[in-house]
């Protein structure tokens, strides 16, 4: 009888001995990881620009781990194809860590470790876990500990995943400055704390949508920059032990020559191994990219509000039915549920506050949370402003004509006569138009404060929309 492949094969940590799949890439400290944390049901697979931060970081070490001897000619250069195969998408699906874990990303950082060195092995020739001849731990994590290698790997996944985000925010800005040319011509009126204010165009808004939103991805490239700030060559709290003199100088030139970007050290790496201060800083500029999306949902709910009984400046898209028991209602559901991922941001704001508030001496064993926190947060955010953008603000068109009858039949038209009729001629009038139901215009008439010619021309749209000097001669005739 032919002689069957074993399922399984027999690794061993400090715990004791561990059945691993004879296939797998993993090895026993990756499988005790994911049998102890199965907590939040999503795993470093589940978000490949951190596998391949992961990547960077492995990589940019065996290079100057190579430099110093430390690493045999065939073992580097198994290593080096091993994560470049990470870094074309390859051999993910043994990435079992759960984002949420205890031990501070040691179970990342051995995963890594074991799926790199047993690809080596294979690439060289040899077994799975035949960890003499390429060791996850004396030479996937030559010079490293899990508290400068976890950190630089998802510091390089956040600055990769940032890109995307990036794509999908310029995509949407594009769309909202599309719709403000469209709209340019059209006058609204404007309101603030929810009562009529002046007139505005609907173009306007617009723009001021996309221009806010423009201003956030300034602020977040900025952010995204110190990700690049890393403490590699730090090992267990920032000494340096275990790693040879020059080794971060040589580790930090391999990264920049292995990435393109440009990596810095920290300058004081026992400060910066128990220092989270830039996922502060980052996941803030996230909070504040979903308060503004907030604000702007918020008023394309307000202005897609009625039909007939709102304030329905905009015909929002249609994208299904909005009720169960009310008969042709179309809910905005599109601006709703980028509200609620928005909060969802807000909310893993919080979590990266109280994980960061908890670095204790010279580690901040909480990192973990507020990672799977933030690739969340960017996904959810990415997602978000693309099915905005698809679903809602390219569809979006405008009521011209509701938006000409609100300003015309609004009290707040008067403000435009104010520099010229003065305060209180402009006070009587909105007074009387509020009383009466009467039009600001045919009470400016009707007391004969002005001509209809003088009238007609301060009232014009293009001129209560924009700073604009009148002619001087446009004077009141009389006052109330």
């Amino acid at each position: 009888m032919a002689n069957c492949k074993p399922k399984t094969r027999v690794e061993s940590d400090l715990i004791g001995e561990k059945n691993v799949p004879a296939d797998a890439l993993y090895g026993v400290q990756s499988l005790r990881g994911f049998e102890n944390f199965k907590i939040s049901g999503r795993r470093m697979c589940d978000y490949p620009d951190f596998i391949r931060g992961m990547a960077y970081t492995k990589k940019g070490a065996a290079i100057a781990n190579h430099t110093q001897g430390k690493l045999t000619d065939e073992q580097f250069k198994a290593i080096m194809q091993a994560c470049d195969e990470l870094l074309a998408g390859q051999h993910y699906e043994n990435f079992l860590s759960d984002m949420i874990q205890g031990g501070a990303g040691t179970t990342v950082n051995m995963n890594a470790n074991e799926v790199i060195a047993n690809r080596a092995l294979k690439i060289m020739g040899y077994e799975y876990a035949d960890y003499k001849k390429c060791s996850p731990n004396d030479h996937i994590n030559a010079s490293q500990s899990t508290n400068d290698a976890y950190p630089t790997a998802f510091h390089f996944g956040l600055y990769l995943s940032t890109a995307k985000l990036v794509e999908a925010m310029e995509a949407c800005i594009k769309s909202l400055e599309a719709k403000a040319k469209e709209f340019k011509n059209i006058v609204k009126m404007g309101r603030t704390q929810l009562q009529d204010g002046v007139p505005m165009t609907l173009g306007q808004t617009f723009q001021a949508f996309a221009n806010g939103l423009k201003e956030q991805v300034k602020n977040l490239k900025a952010c995204a920059e110190d990700l690049l700030i890393v403490n590699m060559g730090a090992t267990a709290i920032g000494t340096g032990i275990c790693a040879e003199p020059g080794y971060s100088k040589l580790c930090i030139s391999a990264l920049r020559e292995v990435t393109g970007w440009n990596v810095r050290l920290a300058a004081d790496l026992v400060e910066a191994t128990s220092a989270t201060d830039v996922l502060v800083q980052y996941s803030s500029a996230l909070k504040r990219i979903a308060l503004k999306s907030i604000k702007i949902c918020n008023d394309l709910r307000l202005m897609g509000s009625g039909p007939r009984c709102g304030i329905h400046e905009l015909h929002l898209p249609e994208m299904q039915p909005g009720s169960s028991i009310m008969p042709g209602k179309v809910n905005p559901v599109i601006p709703e549920v980028m509200n609620q991922l928005c909060y969802k941001v807000i909310g893993n704001d919080t979590a990266v506050m109280l994980a960061s508030e908890n670095a204790q001496l010279e580690l901040n064993v909480m990192e973990p949370v507020a990672v799977y926190c933030m690739f969340e947060s960017i996904d959810l955010l990415t997602n978000g402003f693309n099915t905005l953008r698809t679903l809602c603000i390219d569809g979006i068109e405008a009521d011209k004509k509701n938006c000409e009858r609100q300003v015309k039949g609004s009290i707040g038209i008067v403000t435009a006569l104010n520099p010229i009729i003065g305060y209180k001629n402009s006070t009587k009038i909105a007074k009387e138009a509020m009383a009466t139901g009467k039009g600001v215009y045919d009470l400016v008439l009707e007391h004969d404060i002005l001509d209809k010619k003088d009238l007609d021309e301060i009232l014009k749209p293009q001129n209560m929309i924009k700073p604009v000097k009148l002619n001087d001669h446009i004077k009141p005739k009389r006052e109330l």
